[in-house]
Parts: structure tokens; sequence; C-alpha cells
């Protein structure tokens, strides 16, 4: 009956497990081993546990269990697992199913983090990585080999907000085997159609619009049952990345309320990036959900909307860009997004500081470029502060 419900229907109730107390609100199982009844019992359950029988928490909960199936549900995928946050899941995602010899092609535009495990982490251990321009899939098809084992890119980059065409890499990649990896949280689990467009791993910060108030770290992996419980289930009991009960619980509450919180987030953020269309003292306003993005149309095929994320230039650098920051009244100054409060960051001196100079400049993260991710406030209350920031920081020249 559940695989018939809409959206808004799974986030509230996918895989809802209730206690022989019936509770409305889904209980934590704040436990970290679970009882047997016999020793034979327990051999048992070691040598093939069943989809509701548990041994150890870093190998299943049933709180975690139940944010699986849902996020699960809602994405399309045949199942899930959930991490400790969202770099737990990029690089479970990938070391899982990668060995030395192994070959990676990778989008360049990425979080900082990310490109720490691809640069540092996997070529210490002999994977090769090469590295293309996400957006030109001519750069996908020369960089994609015969023995190319995985694809890896952001769907929409962070922070400069371009779009990879999912459907045309992933065209590219299947033609030689290669899994298809994508870390899909600017264009949310809302908005996601990766699974139909061809992407064989999802990957997202629970921390971002899952939680979407702030309060816990997480992650999760998306993907063929094969893949989550035969390649990803071992590496990640293993070596520790999995959620916690508590945080489970905490995502399962986020998910009740993301599709009502992300349309209402993305509707702002067009009504944003059109107020400040023109905006004296902004060299460029960059939204995916605008007609003035290079790929509004791969946007509108792709996602359906542009996000909750804003990417401005304020004219005049670094020293432009810090103005505005510390001119807001109602949007904060931190490195998170995807939350109900709007947060402005600095990219080049927070989440991308590590990048070489030229390296920023070859991907558009300039000295002032600020990342604006929407919250829920009110539409024309965040307008009015944001161009009286935009204002002050021309005024302070």
């Amino acid at each position: 009956m559940d695989s018939e419900w809409k959206a808004r229907t799974k986030l509230v109730h996918g895989g809802t497990r209730r206690s022989q107390w019936n509770e409305v609100s889904e209980a934590i199982f704040l436990t970290q081993g679970f009882v047997y009844e016999t020793a034979e019992q327990a051999e048992a359950r070691f040598l093939n546990a069943g989809p509701d029988e548990y041994i150890y928490a870093r190998y299943g909960n049933p709180t975690v269990a139940m944010f699986e199936e849902r996020i699960a549900a809602l994405e399309g995928a045949e199942d899930a697992f959930a991490t400790a946050s969202g770099m737990a899941a990029v690089s479970g995602a990938l070391t899982s199913m990668l060995r030395a010899g192994d070959h990676v092609v990778s989008a360049r535009a990425l979080f900082g983090s990310c490109l720490y495990v691809l640069e540092e982490i996997l070529t210490r251990y002999g994977v090769e990585v090469t590295f293309v321009d996400g957006t030109d899939l001519e750069q996908w098809r020369d960089a994609i080999r015969e023995d190319t084992t995985a694809v890896f890119f952001e769907s929409v980059a962070n922070p400069t907000l371009d779009v990879v065409d999912l459907q045309g890499v992933a065209e590219i990649a299947h033609a030689v085997g290669a899994t298809v990896i994508v870390d899909n949280v600017f264009a949310t689990p809302v908005f996601s159609r990766a699974i139909e467009q061809g992407a064989d791993v999802v990957v997202y910060s629970a921390t971002k619009h899952i939680d979407g108030q702030g309060r816990a770290l997480g992650g999760v992996i998306l993907g063929t049952r094969d893949f989550i419980r035969g390649t990803l289930e071992p590496y990640m009991k293993h070596t520790g990345g999995s959620m916690s009960p508590f945080t489970a619980w905490i995502m399962l509450k986020g998910l009740e309320t993301i599709s009502l919180r992300v349309r209402a987030q993305a509707d702002s953020a067009l009504a944003i990036a059109e107020a400040l269309q023109g905006q004296a003292g902004l060299a460029r306003v960059i939204y995916p959900g605008h007609p003035s993005h290079a790929q509004y149309d791969l946007v509108q095929r792709q996602m359906g909307k542009g996000g909750t994320v804003i990417a401005l230039e304020l004219e005049g650098g670094q020293p432009a860009a810090f103005r505005f920051l510390n001119a807001l009244q109602i949007v904060l100054i931190s490195n998170n997004l995807g939350d109900a409060k709007s947060i402005a960051t600095h990219p080049a001196t927070t989440t991308h500081q590590r990048l070489p100079d030229d390296q920023k400049v070859a991907l558009g993260i300039t000295p002032g470029l600020v990342r604006l991710s929407v919250g829920i406030e009110d539409t024309e209350d965040l307008v009015a502060d944001i161009v009286q920031a935009v204002a002050a920081a021309q005024a302070g020249k």
C-alpha cells in the first residue's frame, strides 16, 4: 500500500515500526545491543539476521531502520544506509567499492572535504582519480575509460551552483559499466529524480535539509539492495560510520516536514533572485531556478525547481563581501545550509579555504562570492535584509 502513497504521505508514515504500546511518534530505541532468548538464537542471528532482527547498534537498529526505509521510499531507491555524517556517507560510498588500481572520474567543483577524500585519501591507497569540468559532457567522454570503476559529482556544485547533466553523465559512465555516485544535497530529496535519471548511488548530508533545523550531524547512502547490503553495509559496520538511534529519530521528525520547508524555501529563493536582478553592488546573482542561470533548462528538466541556495558576487571582492555579511540582520553567518534559518557563508575563507588560489579562480570561487542558504523566514523580510546589506557593503568602500 505504501508504494502507492504520494511523497508527502511517505514522509510522514513510511517505514514506521510500532512497539507493543502503539505509540504515535516513532520510538527511540537507545540501545547498543539486543537480547537473545537462547544461545542457538544468537548463533542463528549472527549467521543470517532477518529484516527485523538486530545484533548491535553499529550493524542496525529499529529507529535507524525506520529512517532508512522512509528516505528510500521517498528517493525511489531499493535500500539505504544511514551514516554518522554527510562526509561519512561520501567516504563510505566511495571507499566501500574501490580498491588499489581502480579509476574514478570526478567533477572538479566539489565541497572541500569531498575534494580531500578524492585527492588525498583515495590516491593514498592507489586509486587513480581524474578531475573534469562537470558541466562539460565532452570532458566526461574523454576522461571515462573502459576500466573506469566509478564517477562522482555533486548534481549542483557547492558553492557556484553549476549543474551537472546527471542523465548525460550516467549514459557515458554506464556504457563502460562504471557506477554513478551522486552527491545530491543541493537538489534535496524533495526535488531529486536522481535514481530515475541514472544514478546508481545517491548520497545526502542529512545534516542539511533532512534535519533542516541545525540539530544533528547525519548522512545517508541510497542505492540497490545488493550494493547497500552486499558492498556498503559490511564496510560501514566494521569501520563504525553508522548513525545513532537518537539522530535517526531527529531525521525522522525532519522528514515529516521536509517537503513543506524545502518548497517554501525554493519559492523564497526564486523571489529573492528576482528581486536582486540588476541590484547595484552585485556583480552576479546565481540561482539555478532563475532564467538567467546558464543551465536553467537543464535545471527544469532535472529538478523542476532551483533549490534553496543562491550565490551572490559582491562588487569589491572580499572586503565588500565581509561588509555585506557583517551588515546582515536576519541572515546568520554560519557554514551550514538547508536550515530553517537563512545562512550566509563566504566560501573562499571558510568551506573552500584550503584550495589554492588558482583553483578557486578556476572554480569561480571568487573573493566576492557569498553563498546564501534561504530559510523559511518571511520572503519580504529577507529581501529587505539582503538589499540593505548590499547597500552597506557599497557604502563602506
